[in-house]
């Protein structure tokens, strides 16, 4: 299974492992492949605490840090304070909020209890911040969402010996970010988890391949097996980016009650709905998507304002959730997921996910050079 991509990185496998956990983050690059660190959740100090033991747990084995950065926000977002961008949220919207979570019994929190930060990486500050931190750490790759990366980004991550990614769902985004000077494409099929696009993995990859060579381009999207891996290097990529598989291994911290409904998901359970960003995002349908997405919404709002206008609402629904699985808030719970969400089983150690990949990859090829040699 090896690809140039293994030789830029030291690593066994090209398997790139996306997770907002770093138990998982350490497990997937000591077992051979390489970890991504989703920062957008973090404040600049709770990341720095992340990455020292990340750096601690990693046996100096390379991982990477994925920042947001869009390139789209609301009117006046990019350069507003937290203050007034609340101020942006309409009455109305809170209105909504507040009566779906009175609908399904979900409580306020109790006092002392501070809700989820709103604001995240989502703002060119934040986003910044998060690079500041990252590059501080022998990180081995920078990643960015939602948009190309600014020059500044892209210039500082070089200075430090450190190579850009960036995630695409249509081959011109792809050329767009071999310009800004990205040196690794991730091409992000519309059945991924979290923001993507409206291109299936299949059809994506080969064109991004085309549209950016000799780029390397990471295949995402829909992959959870080394049946799937070979297929990807098949279509010209050299490696696969993974993160939907992540959410239920053992060394994830996702919450059991949420680990319960996506072992029990089909591939039909999933839904591309802006309730959690404003834009587009697939995720675990539930009766919280349904709401927003129903007749009685009042819209979702631009990034970053639907974010901060439910930030507290998510806090409610996972400590409800929490507290009682048979509970209203365990029907609004979810979690932003693909729709390899069907092939989600069992909980497993991440090293035995990453091993089980590479066999059935082998497994795979050997298979397909046996008909070639039929042909």
């Amino acid at each position: 299974m090896r690809t140039r991509l293994c030789e830029t990185f030291g690593i066994e496998f090209p398997i790139f492992a996306f997770s907002h956990c770093r138990d998982v983050v350490a497990a997937v690059s000591s077992a051979g492949g390489f970890g991504v660190l989703g920062a957008l959740a973090f404040s600049a100090d709770q990341l720095e605490r992340e990455l020292n033991w990340i750096d601690e747990h990693v046996h100096g084995k390379p991982y990477g840090v994925d920042v947001v950065m869009p390139a789209s926000l609301a009117e006046g977002a990019a350069t507003a304070t937290k203050a007034q961008l609340e101020a942006m949220v309409p009455e109305r919207h809170r209105e909504f909020i507040e009566q779906t979570l009175q609908k399904y019994g979900v409580p306020p929190l109790p006092e002392g209890v501070e809700p989820t930060e709103s604001l995240l990486g989502w703002t060119p500050s934040g986003g910044q911040s998060h690079v500041d931190v990252a590059l501080r750490h022998p990180i081995r790759l920078l990643v960015n969402a939602l948009g190309p990366p600014p020059p500044d980004v892209v210039a500082r991550a070089h200075a430090h010996g450190v190579p850009v990614a960036a995630l695409v769902g249509t081959p011109e985004q792809a050329q767009k970010q071999v310009a800004a000077g990205v040196d690794i494409i991730v091409a992000s099929g519309t059945e991924a988890g979290g923001h993507t696009g409206e291109i299936a993995t299949m059809v994506l990859v080969p064109q991004v391949v085309d549209a950016v060579s000799p780029v390397p381009v990471l295949a995402a999207g829909g992959i959870a097996t080394g049946r799937q891996i070979a297929a990807a290097l098949a279509l010209g990529a050299d490696g696969a980016w993974t993160g939907s598989v992540w959410l239920t291994v053992k060394e994830s911290d996702v919450q059991p009650v949420v680990v319960e409904k996506l072992l029990r998901a089909t591939s039909r359970d999933t839904v591309r709905s802006r309730a959690m960003t404003g834009k587009p995002a697939r995720q675990l349908r539930t009766a919280w998507t349904d709401a927003w997405d129903g007749p009685d919404s009042p819209g979702t709002l631009p990034m970053p304002l639907q974010f901060m206008a439910t930030a507290e609402a998510y806090s409610r629904i996972h400590r409800a959730a929490e507290a009682d699985p048979n509970s209203g808030g365990a029907q609004l719970v979810g979690t932003p997921v693909g729709q390899v969400a069907g092939m989600l089983r069992s909980v497993r150690p991440a090293r035995d996910v990453i091993y089980d990949m590479v066999r059935e990859y082998s497994e795979t090829v050997e298979r397909m050079a046996a008909l070639s040699a039929r042909a």
